[in-house]
């Protein structure tokens, strides 16, 4: 613009010194002396010479200074630098590209300069569906490499060039192929992910070798244990791709990556599908179909809550009851426990009460015993037939009366004796009767 804007002072210049030879006492012309034209030819000629040594580098922008004796240099640093009169082929540090879905009117939207923005192109997946797929690609180009740059520049010449022949064409080839990778249902299906990942691979380490092969879809069997039926798919034969892979190692095109070119892939990202009509379709019934899917699954959550409720319900009840049973029969076996405690302690006292009359009628035998010995002794001393009619008369009214204030023991239980031994009952009625028969004679 300078370089215009002094050539044209120069050109001024030079027709004030040729009017003044040709027009006379004319004011204006007056004042343009001859000194003055060659001074304004002389500023023309500088402002000339200064727009073709000097340029303004912009920010963010990269240029490679081609000088007319053949010799190149890269400037990186905004400010002025010098280029003397050479050609600038500048070249912006990211080189945003972007595919855009059109709006109802055809529109792409907002533009700028400093993007190259485009139309998104219809691509087709491996199950034949096709769709828009806008991206959105940041490049970066190589600043520290200043023989890499300016060789990439020679060669491209521009930046538009660069951007239209070198990395748009990789950007739609990482596209196609990734789309031969997967279905339009996988892509839906939670393999987005993949597809950029495959993208921006491609573009930044080369474009992968894909190999063709033939998926074969079983049939599927449809039936009971009666009647069996075999549902053939037409399409159970589908062409598919795959990466081309050799000891473990992904196989790429040759020659045919951006890294060759000093380019780094800064952003690769899918932002937007646009799918075809028939596509879109498909998925509006799958959506209504997984919609009454998840309603039929919350219903059948509902009632399998609802039996475990119940069934919590009951085994709650079942839990108290068998409490209440436990509890009763807790104190049924207490109860029989103390009977059982207190029948032993009868049994022990009773016992014991058997064993205290024993002693006690071992005891008045024993007492018997030495009275009747002691009355045999005192019969066998001598008694008068008078005197011995009397003892045994007053002896029997004495045993009537004896037996009759007798207390025995309640219980009795009689052994084995030796011969020749009397009872104890006639034992301890004859020591009685004895005893009295005594007292009565003293």
């Amino acid at each position: 613009m300078i370089t215009i804007f002094g050539i044209f002072i120069v050109l001024g210049g030079i027709a004030t010194l040729f009017l003044r030879l040709f027009i006379k006492n004319n004011p204006t012309l007056n004042w343009f002396s001859t000194r003055k034209s060659i001074q304004i030819i002389l500023v023309g000629a500088a402002l000339s010479v200064i727009s073709g040594m000097f340029f303004y580098a912009e920010p963010g922008t990269a240029y490679a200074v081609q000088y007319p004796w053949g010799g190149q240099k890269g400037v990186f640093r905004q400010g002025i630098n010098t280029k003397m009169w050479g050609r600038l082929i500048p070249i912006q540090f990211e080189l945003p590209i972007k595919y855009v879905i059109p709006n109802g009117e055809g529109e792409v939207g907002e533009q700028s300069k400093y993007a190259n923005v485009d139309i998104a192109k219809y691509w087709a997946f491996s199950d034949a569906v096709k769709a828009r797929i806008a991206t959105s690609v940041v490049i970066s180009i190589n600043t520290e490499d200043e023989h890499q740059f300016l060789s990439v520049a020679d060669r491209n010449k521009t930046e538009r060039n660069l951007i239209r022949s070198r990395i748009i064409p990789n950007i739609d080839q990482a596209i196609k192929n990734t789309c031969k990778l997967m279905d339009a249902q996988d892509y839906i299906s939670g393999q987005a992910a993949d597809f950029d990942r495959y993208f921006k691979d491609q573009l930044e380490n080369g474009m992968y070798q894909l190999e063709e092969f033939t998926l074969n879809q079983k049939p599927d069997v449809i039936g009971d244990s009666t009647t069996i039926r075999t549902v053939v798919n037409k399409e159970a034969k589908q062409k598919r791709f795959k990466i081309k892979v050799r000891n473990g190692e992904i196989i790429r095109e040759r020659g045919n990556s951006l890294k060759a070119y000093g380019l780094t892939v800064i952003q690769a990202v899918v932002t937007e599908i646009d799918w075809e009509e028939t596509f879109d379709k498909r998925l509006q019934l799958q959506k209504e179909e997984v919609a009454q899917t998840q309603l039929e699954k919350q219903q059948a959550e509902r009632e399998f809550y609802r039996a475990q409720k119940e069934k919590a319900k009951g085994e709650a009840n079942k839990a108290q009851e068998r409490a209440r049973l436990e509890k009763e029969q807790i104190q049924q076996t207490i109860e029989a426990e103390t009977k059982a405690k207190v029948a032993e302690f009868n049994l022990v006292e009773e016992r014991k009460k058997y064993e205290v009359a024993q002693f006690q009628a071992k005891t008045k035998k024993t007492l018997a015993d030495a009275e009747a010995y002691q009355n045999a002794k005192l019969v066998s001393a001598g008694l008068t037939p008078q005197e011995r009619a009397e003892w045994e008369y007053k002896t029997s009214v004495g045993v009537a009366r004896e037996l009759k204030e007798l207390k025995l023991p309640q219980v009795y239980m009689e052994g084995s004796q030796k011969q020749g031994e009397g009872n104890l009952l006639q034992s301890l009625i004859g020591a009685e009767m004895a005893k009295n028969m005594v007292q009565k004679r003293e």
